[in-house]
C-alpha cells in the first residue's frame, strides 16, 4: 500500500492510494461464476470471440471501479491573493464539461454524462485538472448520480473551505434505456449547492448559464 500520509502537500485522504487486493483464487472463482451466468443466459462460450469473455468481464468491472483506490494526484491546494477576512473572495471558477462514467449500484449498468463544477475561492484554489480527477475518483465506483454530486461538493468544501461550491451533473442511464421503461433519450440532471450558491439565485443562474454555454 502506498501512503502519502506524511506528504506536506496532502489535502485529502483520497490522495492516499489504497490498492484493492484480489487473490488469484478469487479471480478464477469470479470468472467461473461469470461464465456460468453467461452460459445460462444463452451465450456460447466456445467461440473465438467469447472464450475469454468471462475474464474480460470481471477485469472490466474491476477497472471501472478504480475510484475506490483514490488518486495520488487528486488535489493540491494553492494560496489565492486573499489576505484573510470573512469577505475575501474572488470570481467563481467554473470547469466543464468533465466527462464521467459510472456503474449504477442498483443494476450494475453504466450511466455516463458530464459534470460542471464551480467554486468561489477563499484562501485556496486548486489546479483545474484536479477537478477532473475529483469527479472521476467518485464516479468510477458502484454508485448513484446523486451521491457522486454530494461527494464532489462536500470534498471541495472540506479541502478548500471556499465561499461556495456548485456541482451540476447531466447523465444518461442505461438502466432506463436497456430495461424497464426503455427511455431512449432521457437525461437525469442533478445540481448541488453549497455556501453562497445556496443563498444567491443570481450566482446559481450565472453558473448554470456558463454550464449551458459550454455544451455548444
Amino acid at each position: 500500500m502506498t501512503s502519502l500520509a506524511f506528504d506536506p502537500e496532502e489535502t485529502t485522504h483520497w490522495e492516499q492510494v489504497q490498492p484493492r487486493t484480489v487473490s488469484p483464487e478469487k479471480w478464477k472463482k469470479f470468472e467461473a461464476n461469470a461464465a456460468e451466468m453467461f452460459e445460462a443466459f444463452g451465450m456460447d462460450l466456445g467461440t473465438p470471440g467469447t472464450l475469454q469473455t468471462p475474464t474480460r468481464f470481471v477485469r472490466a468491472l474491476y477497472d471501472a471501479t478504480i475510484g475506490y483506490e483514490g488518486d495520488p494526484k487528486l488535489l493540491t491546494a494553492f494560496p489565492t491573493e486573499c489576505r484573510g477576512g470573512p469577505d475575501c473572495s474572488i470570481a467563481q471558477v467554473i470547469e466543464g464539461p468533465i466527462e464521467f462514467f459510472s456503474l449504477c449500484e442498483h443494476h450494475v449498468l453504466p450511466f455516463h454524462g458530464h459534470a460542471y463544477i464551480g467554486y468561489i475561492a477563499h484562501e485556496e484554489i486548486i489546479g483545474i485538472s484536479k477537478l477532473t480527477r475529483l469527479v472521476r475518483v467518485f464516479a468510477r465506483r458502484f454508485t448513484v448520480q446523486e451521491r457522486v454530486g454530494v461527494q464532489i461538493a462536500d470534498e471541495l468544501v472540506r479541502v478548500l473551505q471556499p465561499h461556495g461550491v456548485a456541482v451540476h451533473l447531466s447523465a444518461m442511464h442505461l438502466c432506463t434505456q436497456m430495461r424497464g421503461v426503455r427511455e431512449d433519450h432521457s437525461r437525469t440532471i442533478t445540481s448541488f449547492w453549497r455556501g453562497n450558491y445556496e443563498t444567491d439565485p443570481q450566482l446559481r443562474t450565472e453558473f448554470l448559464q456558463a454550464a449551458s454555454q459550454s455544451r455548444h
